[in-house]
């Protein structure tokens, strides 16, 4: 038995060494890619979706390796811009280090396909509703035509739930008909005793008037109103944890705000909100709400300028989420909270804002 021995543990050797003299493949499009682009950047580059270009196939994505490697390696894509300095966010959407290099190394190994059994299986990208249900939809009164070329201002539609009881909500999804042109859209309850936007008729849709200037009062009148959902390209439904909700007051409207961003070519959009109910009031009611500036003048020529805005809780709370949004050519962007010391402590950075 020892030759045998022997011999086997040569031929071991041997086969190690052979292993380790040998370089290693490089990666494919259909094996290593393709994985990453289903799991990172088809939920925006797909048809009907926001993303420039869809990131389907081979041959859809192979025209712009380079590109794409640029925009990995500089971390423009996936869009997320909040700093490392502060706060970890669960919906962090950014490669991690070896998906990078696998995207570099296939691009720098000539963006080869590779064998087509090693592809995973096509995802089946629909345009149904991400929340089950859902229990109520809500939609525009009509589709909303978006000319070609064009700029749109922000569109307001008021649209009725005719509730005779307080409802609680476990979960809302704006649900464009067409996400390729809806840059953002903001969802509203309106109160019966809120004055905003009451001389606006119900189902038609609202801009208002080029050159109108918003009153103190009304910025307070939206400012104090309860966010239902925002929609963003990509962006999952609002689906809160299990013991919250939204609350909707008996004799409260929806408002949502769209806002568009039009083609070379026309389209058509009519959003719809889903809205599932809860069967009993949560333990713990959730409130989106927004603290915003007037318009601000920024002196010609000023390098440096900085605005704020703050509030203060009325009650402890436990934070969610945060959405920075402005309407300037900002530099950058941030949260903190004053603590008792009147130390700030920094909960979101985005430096540069873009």
């Amino acid at each position: 038995l020892r030759p045998i021995i022997h011999l086997l543990q040569v031929s071991l050797l041997l086969t190690a060494l052979a292993c380790a003299g040998t370089p290693p493949a490089a990666p494919t499009f259909n094996k290593d890619i393709l994985p990453i682009l289903q799991t990172r950047c088809q939920p925006c580059h797909r048809p009907g979706e926001i993303g420039s270009m869809p990131l389907i196939t081979y041959e859809q994505t192979r025209p712009w390796a380079k590109a794409i490697v640029e925009a990995v390696k500089t971390n423009k894509m996936p869009p997320w811009f909040a700093d490392k300095c502060c706060g970890e966010f669960s919906t962090e959407h950014i490669l991690k280090p070896e998906e990078i290099a696998a995207i570099d190394q296939w691009v720098a190994g000539g963006a080869l396909e590779g064998k087509k059994k090693d592809a995973p299986r096509p995802i089946r990208w629909t345009n149904d509703w991400k929340i089950d249900g859902p229990s109520v939809v809500v939609s525009l009164p009509h589709a909303f035509d978006v000319p070609a070329n064009a700029k749109i201002d922000y569109q307001y539609v008021i649209l009725p739930i005719d509730l005779a009881e307080d409802k609680w909500v476990s979960a809302i999804e704006i649900h464009p008909s067409d996400r390729s042109v809806v840059h953002h859209a903001v969802l509203y309850v309106r109160t019966r005793e809120s004055t905003w936007l009451r001389n606006v008729p119900r189902m038609t849709m609202y801009a208002p008037p080029p050159g109108s200037v918003v009153t103190p009062d009304d910025l307070l009148a939206q400012a104090t109103i309860d966010i239902l959902a925002v929609y963003t390209p990509g962006s999952p439904a609002a689906i809160w944890p299990e013991g919250m909700g939204k609350k909707l007051p008996a004799g409260s409207d929806l408002v949502l705000q769209l806002h568009y961003t039009s083609k070379k070519t026309p389209a058509s959009d009519r959003t719809s909100i889903g809205i599932n109910f809860l069967k009993e009031r949560p333990a713990h009611r959730v409130l989106t709400l927004q603290m915003q500036n007037r318009a601000i003048v920024i002196p010609p020529g000023a390098s440096d300028y900085h605005a704020s805005v703050s509030g203060v809780m009325p009650r402890d709370a436990f934070l969610l989420s945060m959405f920075p949004h402005m309407h300037v050519r900002g530099s950058a962007f941030e949260y903190a909270i004053v603590q008792p010391d009147g130390k700030l402590l920094t909960l979101l950075r985005v430096k540069p804002y873009d």
